[in-house]
């Protein structure tokens, strides 16, 4: 049996503790939830002085993309043969999704799990059971 070429557990391991220190870093400097779905909608509102760490977030989620992309081209992670149209369909699902969650699986998955939170255990399981079945239906249906 041969590992998959999407096996990346350092990449992974890395990942998922810069997400963790981003998430505490914005909670206990700025007394924020790392949720991203609230982070955009919250930009809209044109709240003094919450606007400026807000697009930042953002930029660095973008610009830390691109930096990564630089270093490691030949990485398994990306996968740019997607088509435009499925892509911009599932975006707007998952925008409706966290809409109706609200919340998004950062806020949940990663904050609202480690305060705890029964709601977001509630949301975290749905989604993620929803991206199980979505998943099998398009790999095996």
């Amino acid at each position: 049996m041969s590992i998959s070429p999407d096996f990346t557990p350092l990449e992974s391991t890395i990942g998922g503790l810069l997400i963790g220190l981003s998430s505490i870093m914005l909670l206990l400097l700025n007394g924020k939830i790392a949720g991203i779905s609230g982070i955009i909608k919250g930009g809209f509102a044109h709240k003094k002085n919450d606007f400026g760490w807000r697009l930042m977030f953002l930029v660095g989620l973008i610009v830390g993309g691109f930096i990564i992309n630089l270093l490691l081209p030949t990485s398994p992670l990306y996968n740019y043969s997607l088509k435009p149209i499925p892509t911009v369909i599932a975006g707007v699902l998952v925008g409706f999704g966290t809409y109706l969650g609200n919340g998004c699986t950062s806020g949940h998955g990663v904050c609202g799990l480690s305060r705890r939170s029964k709601r977001s255990l509630i949301a975290t399981i749905s989604f993620m059971t929803a991206g199980f079945i979505t998943m099998y239906l398009l790999r095996h249906l």
